[in-house]
C-alpha cells in the first residue's frame, strides 16, 4: 500500500500544543462507504477511486492514519443559546489535516463521528447515520445554492451501534472546510488571558483567510471588519433561500465566513418571520428573522476577545472595537437589499425597495406562501411572460393581497432598465426550484435507516442542479402534503 490518499500540510498543527489535543481516531469495527462526493474530491486533487478504495475507506473510517496526518481535536468555548460555556472543543471531531485544493486553498480534512477527545464532556464521541447523512445532504445543497458553508466528502457507516434515545447506526462523515477556527476558539484563550495563544491564533487566521489584514494599522481590528463583513453576507445569502440555522452559538460561527453545524437547521416552507424548527431553541432565540441580531451580538463577543490585541489603554480598545461592531446593522442592510433585489430581478436601487420587499414579506405570512415557490414563480412574471406557469397568487390564500402587491412591482420593473428575458435568467439564478425540504430530508434519512439509500442520493443529486427546472423530479419542488409537515428538527448529539 502506498500512502499518498492526502498530501497534507498541517499549518494548525504547528501551532502552540494548547490550541489542541493530539488524539487519534477510534477505528470503526465494520466499516461500509456510504457516499464519497466525486466532484468535491477532484477539486481537492484527490482520487475519487482511491478515496473509495479499501484503503481510503480506512483512512475515511479511523482504522488507518494516512502519511502526513496530524490528527488533533481543536480547543474552544462558546456561548451557547446566549449561556457562556469555558470548555466545549472537537468533542466527536479530529482534524486529520490540511491539503491544498486545485485553486491552490488550503482546506481542512476532518472526521466527525470518530470517537472520544478531551473535549468529549461524557460522551462517546460517535455520530449517528441520521446526523451524518443530514449534514451530507444539507451541506452539499448549500454548495450549490452559492452559500459559503463547510463540505461532505465522504460518508461511512462504522458497523457499531450508537446509542441515543435509541439504538441507531454509528457513522462517519469526512468535512471539508476552509478552517475549522470559530469565534469561540477566540472566546477560549480570551477567557484564559492567554494572549500569547490569541496572537497566535489571530496570526494563523490572517495569514489564511485574511492576508490583507496583515499590513492595516491595527491588523486585529482589520481582523474583526473582514470577518463581520463576511458574516453579514453569509446570513443575509442564506436567509434569501429561508435557511434557519437553528443553533447561531459563538461555536458554531466559523471565522472563514462559511456556514458550519448542520443539526436541527431547517428550510422554512411557509414564511414565518418567527419560524423556529430546532426543538432545543425553546425560547426562539435563533428564529428566521432573530439570525441578524444574533450575528451582531456573536461578533461583539469575537471583538471582546481581540480586545488584547488592540492598542492603547483597555478603554480605548473598548471604544475601538465597538465602534466597529456598531457598524454590523448598516453592512448587513445593504447586504440583505443586494440579495432581496437580485431576487426581485431589480439591477439598480430605488429607495423605495425596502418597503416593496416588506411589504411582500408581510402579504406572504399573512396568507400561508410558500417562501421558495413564490420567489421562484416571481422569476416568470418578471419576464413579463407568464404563458401556462402555475400562478404565484395560487400560493396565497387571498390572491388579491398578492396581485395589489404585483401592481406596485410591476411598476418598479417598468423603471429598472434590464430586459425582461435577461431579467428572468437572472432571477432563476437567484431563486431556486429545489432546496431540502425538510420533510424529504427526514423520508430519506429514514429510508437510509432501513437499508434503502435511494432516496438519499435521488435527493443529493437533484440538489445539485437547484436552479434547474428538472421536470421529472417536479416532486421534490413541492411544499409538504397535511401530515407531511416537519415541525421539529434535532441535534443528532
Amino acid at each position: 500500500m502506498t500512502d499518498e490518499i492526502f498530501a497534507f500540510d498541517n499549518s494548525y498543527a504547528r501551532l502552540p500544543e494548547r490550541l489542541f489535543a493530539r488524539v487519534s481516531p477510534a477505528p470503526a469495527p465494520t466499516p461500509h462507504l456510504l457516499q464519497i462526493n466525486r466532484p468535491l474530491a477532484e477539486q481537492l486533487a484527490l482520487d475519487p477511486e482511491r478515496l473509495a478504495s479499501r484503503e481510503g475507506l480506512e483512512v475515511l473510517s479511523g482504522i488507518r492514519i494516512a502519511t502526513g496526518s496530524e490528527p488533533i481535536a481543536m480547543a474552544y468555548a462558546g456561548h451557547q443559546f446566549g449561556n457562556w460555556v469555558p470548555q466545549l472543543g472537537d468533542g466527536r471531531a479530529l482534524l486529520l489535516g490540511e491539503v491544498i485544493d486545485r485553486d491552490g486553498r488550503r482546506r481542512d480534512i476532518q472526521l466527525k463521528g470518530s470517537g472520544r477527545t478531551p473535549f468529549s464532556r461524557m460522551g462517546d464521541g460517535k455520530a449517528p447515520l441520521g446526523p451524518v447523512l443530514r449534514e451530507f445532504i444539507v451541506s452539499e445543497a448549500m454548495a450549490a445554492l452559492g452559500i459559503p458553508t463547510t463540505r461532505s466528502l465522504a460518508a461511512v457507516a462504522t458497523g457499531e451501534p450508537v446509542v441515543r434515545e435509541t439504538i441507531q447506526t454509528g457513522a462517519v462523515l469526512t468535512r471539508v472546510a476552509a478552517s475549522h477556527v470559530r469565534i469561540g476558539t477566540f472566546q477560549y484563550f480570551y477567557d484564559r488571558n492567554d494572549v500569547e495563544a490569541l496572537s497566535a491564533l489571530a496570526d494563523h487566521v490572517i495569514e489564511r483567510h485574511y492576508p490583507e489584514a496583515a499590513t492595516a494599522e491595527v491588523p486585529a481590528l482589520a481582523l474583526l471588519e473582514a470577518v463581520m463583513a463576511r458574516q453579514a453576507d453569509l446570513v443575509a445569502l442564506w436567509m434569501g433561500i429561508g435557511f434557519i440555522h437553528g443553533v447561531m452559538n459563538t461555536d458554531n460561527m466559523t471565522i472563514s465566513g462559511e456556514t458550519i453545524d448542520y443539526g436541527p437547521c431547517a428550510f422554512m416552507d411557509t414564511f414565518r418571520k418567527d419560524q423556529v424548527f430546532s426543538s432545543i431553541d425553546l425560547g426562539g432565540r435563533y428564529a428566521y428573522g432573530n439570525q441578524p441580531q444574533v450575528a451582531h451580538w456573536n461578533l461583539g463577543q469575537f471583538a471582546q476577545a481581540l480586545l488584547p490585541l488592540l492598542p492603547g489603554t483597555k478603554t480605548s480598545a473598548v471604544e475601538l472595537a465597538q465602534a466597529t461592531i456598531d457598524r454590523f446593522p448598516d453592512l448587513f442592510g445593504k447586504a440583505w437589499l443586494g440579495m432581496m433585489r437580485r431576487k426581485l430581478g431589480f439591477s439598480n436601487a430605488a429607495e423605495s425597495d425596502a418597503d416593496l420587499i416588506t411589504a411582500l414579506l408581510s402579504t406572504m405570512e399573512a396568507n400561508d406562501a410558500d417562501f421558495t415557490l413564490t420567489f421562484r414563480r416571481l422569476s416568470n412574471l418578471g419576464a413579463l411572460n407568464i404563458g401556462d406557469e402555475p400562478q404565484v397568487g395560487d400560493l396565497f390564500k387571498d390572491p388579491a393581497a398578492f396581485e395589489s402587491w404585483s401592481e406596485r412591482w410591476q411598476a418598479r420593473l417598468e423603471e429598472d432598465p434590464m430586459a425582461p428575458a435577461e431579467r428572468q435568467a437572472a432571477m432563476r439564478l437567484a431563486n431556486p426550484m429545489f432546496i431540502p425540504r425538510n420533510h424529504l430530508v427526514e423520508d430519506a434519512l429514514k429510508a437510509a435507516e432501513e437499508g434503502d439509500l435511494g432516496p438519499f442520493e435521488r435527493l443529493c443529486r437533484v440538489l445539485a442542479r437547484p436552479f434547474d427546472e428538472q421536470p421529472d423530479e417536479a416532486e421534490l419542488a413541492l411544499p409538504p402534503r397535511p401530515g407531511q409537515t416537519v415541525v421539529q428538527t434535532f441535534c443528532g448529539t
